[in-house]
């Protein structure tokens, strides 16, 4: 269980902070919907924003996970909760932590747009092509049509001058494809770093040691 969530996590942090520049209407509060391929299982992300924090929300088998994060100091928090256990734990990630997940991220640059262009969960989307740190070629699909404040010039694709909605992450050897399936602007109300009522304050390393069932 706890591989699953290290692996979704870092897959899905890419997916919050692969927003970058330049882009034409500025939503500071909002959900984008994703759809996460890995393994041949399709997970939903929903990734919610408003001012400089962010709520990723998904399901992966018998654990819900949240993973709340302040894009500007870089604090985070991880909620995870086993219904079946009863059980509800929380992790705090200080700006430490994420910045030395940051450092292994692949480094990614030569962003080109190829003129190539689709709809994408109903945004207007354009293929790009890239380089990796190795100088192998990958490429994209990403928009213009909105900037997220909260996301902006961080992450994984740093550089790139749209906003990401259909790439390949390979995180801890696992291909995850991901495809923005729906956007919205409707409100989604105060998100908080605050750890709620109920849960177990843990650190990951005691999350990664019940993979063992030892509690």
């Amino acid at each position: 269980m706890i591989k699953t969530i290290k692996t979704s996590v870092l897959a899905l942090l890419m997916v919050s902070t692969a927003i970058a520049v330049h882009a034409q209407k500025t939503v500071t509060e909002g959900t984008m919907t994703f759809d996460v391929v890995a393994n041949g299982a399709t997970t939903v992300v929903k990734n919610k924003f408003n001012g400089d924090l962010t709520k990723i929300e998904m399901e992966t088998g018998p654990v819900l996970i949240n993973m709340i994060s302040n894009t500007e100091t870089k604090a985070g928090l991880l909620l995870v909760d086993v219904p079946v256990a009863q059980k509800q734990f929380a992790v705090k990630i200080s700006k430490e932590d994420t910045e030395k997940q940051e450092a292994a991220i692949p480094k990614y640059s030569d962003f080109k747009a190829t003129g190539e262009k689709q709809v994408i969960g109903t945004l207007n989307a354009e293929k790009y092509s890239y380089k990796d740190d190795k100088g192998a070629s990958h490429d994209l699909w990403a928009t213009k049509d909105i900037i997220i404040p909260a996301l902006k010039g961080k992450g994984y694709f740093k550089g790139l001058d749209a906003v990401p909605v259909k790439y390949t992450a390979t995180i801890n050897g696992v291909e995850s494809n991901m495809t923005l399936k729906s956007f919205s602007t409707d409100k989604v109300g105060a998100i908080s770093l605050d750890v709620p009522s109920g849960y177990e304050l843990t650190t990951m390393e005691e999350l990664k040691a019940m993979q063992g069932g030892g509690r």
